[in-house]
């Protein structure tokens, strides 16, 4: 009877997952390109108002698009003119703005709290003017709770944003970044393990929710990125390109717990031991993404892969464009370029 039970729960699970099958939605970011352009390799700009003139810079490149990304707040942002900049530098490029993201603890009170829930709010109501239809963000979580007694500021808070952003046409992806934070206790998220996933999108079943994925946020808490990735694909919005490397001969001889794993976008973390992972930027970590590209596609997933960099503790400093630049070759030689049947 037992077996018989999860067998009816997971299926239940499938089932749920199937309303949000990509091959019964349509990505701006997607709809009038080429078949070449099904899924589009990208990186994240974090500069502001001087987004245009970062982009302008590193379009020559050849990324494919970029996600814009705030944190905290766009207070600052005026997001019509950010809009009208933006679209003069990709103009003729073929290059498309993929995400607005803002990130921060929206589920909290205090005024950068606070912030952040009016940041959401912006992006939702501004992304159209930048053609995409995809929000990134924290979900937030009650500081130094366990992640199932946030559920109810998460339905509070995202029951009227889902809500909010499907009637702009806009989806919602939370990153699946801990954040440093446990199952017992931490801030900014609750987004980062697929129980806590089950649980919210329980809580708000939406199919304007979905999730921002990486391999690296799952290999870092030791979970095979590539099932859950086979499982999750109908939930997952937009992804981001970093990787991961475990180190097994650390996590062998110390484990888990007297070493961590070493993220250099977090400082002030000194640790006696090695860690036993680091972040990673694609094409220098342990994942291959000619199978991670293979299995968004079989999942009917079209959107960005958005490299995020500043991450990688060798690929960093005077090599972190040189690394970012190879990971978007690499993506791309994983894609594969679409090259037209020949008709007879």
């Amino acid at each position: 009877m037992a077996g018989g039970v999860a067998r009816v729960d997971s299926l239940c699970h499938f089932c749920k997952l199937q309303r949000f099958h990509p091959s019964n939605r349509t990505s701006n970011v997607t709809k009038a390109n080429t078949l070449d352009s099904d899924i589009r390799i990208g990186t994240l700009v974090s500069a502001g108002m001087q987004s245009p003139d970062y982009i302008r810079q590193i379009l020559p490149h050849g990324f494919e698009c970029f996600g814009l990304t705030f944190w905290k707040t766009c207070a600052h942002i005026d997001f019509k003119k950010l809009a009208r900049d933006v679209s003069e530098v990709l103009e003729g490029s073929g290059a498309v703005i993929s995400s607005l993201g803002v990130f921060g603890n929206p589920l909290e009170s205090g005024d950068a709290d606070k912030e952040t829930l009016k940041g959401l709010r912006r992006c939702i109501d501004n992304a159209h003017l930048f053609g995409c239809d995809i929000v990134a963000a924290f979900t937030g979580r009650i500081r130094g709770k366990r992640i199932d007694e946030s559920l109810k500021a998460f339905k509070r808070v995202w029951e009227p944003l889902a809500k909010r952003a499907a009637d702009k046409g806009v989806r919602i992806a939370f990153e699946n970044c801990d954040m440093g934070g446990t199952w017992e206790s931490g801030d900014w998220n609750i987004a980062h393990n697929p129980t806590a996933w089950e649980l919210m999108f329980d809580a708000v079943p939406a199919d304007s929710l979905g999730l921002e994925w990486e391999p690296c946020h799952q290999m870092v808490s030791l979970i095979d990125p590539i099932p859950q990735l086979r499982e999750w694909v109908p939930r997952i919005y937009h992804v981001h390109g970093k990787d991961a490397t475990v180190n097994w001969d650390v996590v062998r001889k110390y484990g888990v717990h007297s070493s961590m794993h070493g993220d250099i976008a977090l400082p002030g973390q000194a640790q006696a031991l090695p860690p036993f992972a680091c972040h990673r930027t694609p094409g220098f970590g342990d994942s291959n993404w000619t199978d991670i590209i293979s299995i968004l596609r079989q999942g009917g997933f079209r959107g960005a892969i958005d490299i995020e960099g500043w991450h990688d503790p060798v690929m960093c400093g005077e090599l972190e464009m040189s690394g970012q630049v190879r990971a978007m070759q690499y993506l791309k030689t994983c894609r594969g370029d679409f090259i037209a049947n020949p008709v007879v």
